[in-house]
């Protein structure tokens, strides 16, 4: 056995589904299904794996809730993503259907605007000038969709920062986006 680890705790399913979860817990925090994925791909049984789980839940190392309350705060700060995606990532994580609307709420709408707002002035910045209109408009609202904004506030957004930049808005100027 390497790094210490007794034979009898090799033996004992109860004690290496807790080693699983726990070093996976070392690295960031996780919902309870993606622990329990983990425990079913290294064979653990269900109900040795329910019973693992929910000691660790009792215990407060299990936490959906403060989860998902701190993946929407990440990733809508540091990826820029809407609430859109950040609903999807978290249903992709296994987080119950009201917990994830609970977090999501968390971001405002003015919050997800200025969010939009900074990530379509990055692109403009790299984007050089002489882009076609089309060309410029598509990869803006390709990036937003990506992100998980809604088409409304996309285009909206996307009018608005080709017109503070002096670029051309025409196109945008002939479709009602509300």
């Amino acid at each position: 056995m390497s790094q210490g680890v007794s034979a009898q705790q090799a033996d004992d399913p109860v004690q290496r589904a807790k080693d699983i979860c726990l070093r996976l817990l070392q690295f960031r925090p996780r919902t309870r299904a993606e622990l329990q994925q983990a425990l079913a791909r290294k064979g653990i049984d269900a109900d040795v794996a329910d019973e693992v789980l929910s000691r660790l839940d009792e215990v407060g190392l299990i936490d959906d809730k403060a989860f998902a309350e701190m993946w929407v705060r990440s990733r809508h700060t540091y990826e820029g993503l809407g609430r859109r995606a950040l609903a999807a990532e978290l249903r992709r994580k296994g987080v119950d259907e009201s917990v994830t609307s609970e977090a999501v709420a968390t971001v405002d709408p003015d919050s997800e605007e200025a969010r939009a707002r900074q990530l379509v002035r990055k692109k403009l910045r790299v984007l050089p000038p002489t882009t076609d209109t089309a060309t410029t408009i598509r990869r803006l609202a390709g990036l937003l969709a990506r992100k998980g904004y809604p088409e409304s506030l996309t285009f909206r957004i996307i009018r608005d920062e080709l017109a503070i930049s002096g670029r051309d808005t025409t196109p945008l100027d002939q479709t009602p986006l509300d």
